[in-house]
């Protein structure tokens, strides 16, 4: 019998793990899509964004369920209730992200009618292409159960913080310089700071999936490097 309730258990892990995996890929498609959006000023792609985080949405009602069914009928402890947990954590997270996304082509509308500020489409590119890649490969040591993985994503949250503060200079520099870039550069700054976040997210389902494998959140405070924590963002 408990060998039977073990392996149901495992059937259901790995049904809620596709899910996961199925979300993390639409979310990751959403980060370089509303990059791509915002640097061709593609309205079209923009849109396709916010209505692709319907179904991200979904997803994560639909992990939680599984998740909550899961719990009830096979009543996990110890390490298999972590891996439940850590899934509902992960999908919490990939659904944030998903909002960010979908933040960021919102604002590409907005834009298309300003003056381009130099170099910044392509920086603000390169900062969702690392994110990106941040996700892939959280997803992946997720998915493997590496804990050196993670730990690795966890350490290149720094390299986002410091993409992020070129680019806020940049744009405080451009609004000192001419105050008609103003209204570009605020949006601009606050699409940065949402691909900041995004990598926020990916570092803590980097420290979930250590969790995950170890038992133990990290115990050294992750490296930052954002300068402007001060600054607020509207949602």
């Amino acid at each position: 019998m408990d060998n039977h309730i073990s392996s149901a258990y495992d059937r259901d892990l790995e049904e809620i793990q596709a899910l996961v995996m199925r979300m993390g890929g639409l979310v990751e498609q959403a980060i370089l899509s509303a990059a791509e959006a915002l640097a061709n000023r593609d309205l079209e792609l923009a849109e396709n964004v916010r209505a692709g985080d319907k179904v991200i949405d979904v997803l994560e009602i639909q992990i939680n369920d599984e998740a909550a069914r899961t719990i009830a009928l096979r009543a996990p402890v110890s390490k298999d209730l972590r891996s439940i947990l850590t899934v509902l954590r992960i999908a919490a997270s990939l659904e944030r992200i998903g909002d960010y996304a979908k933040n960021m082509a919102k604002r590409t509308g907005t834009l298309v009618d300003m003056p381009a500020i130099n170099g910044s489409d392509k920086a603000l590119r390169r900062m969702a292409r690392e994110v990106q890649l941040m996700l892939k490969d959280v997803l992946d040591s997720y998915v493997r159960r590496d804990a050196d993985l993670a730990e690795k994503v966890r350490q290149r949250d720094h390299e986002v913080d410091q993409m992020y503060n070129a680019l806020f200079r940049e744009f405080l520099t451009f609004m000192m310089e001419d105050p008609r870039n103003i209204t570009a550069c605020m949006h601009l700054h606050f699409m940065a700071k949402n691909v900041e976040r995004m990598g926020d997210l990916a570092t803590n389902m980097a420290e979930q999936v250590i969790y995950l494998v170890t038992g133990e959140m990290p115990e050294e405070a992750r490296p930052k490097g954002d300068e402007t924590s001060f600054v607020r963002t509207p949602e």
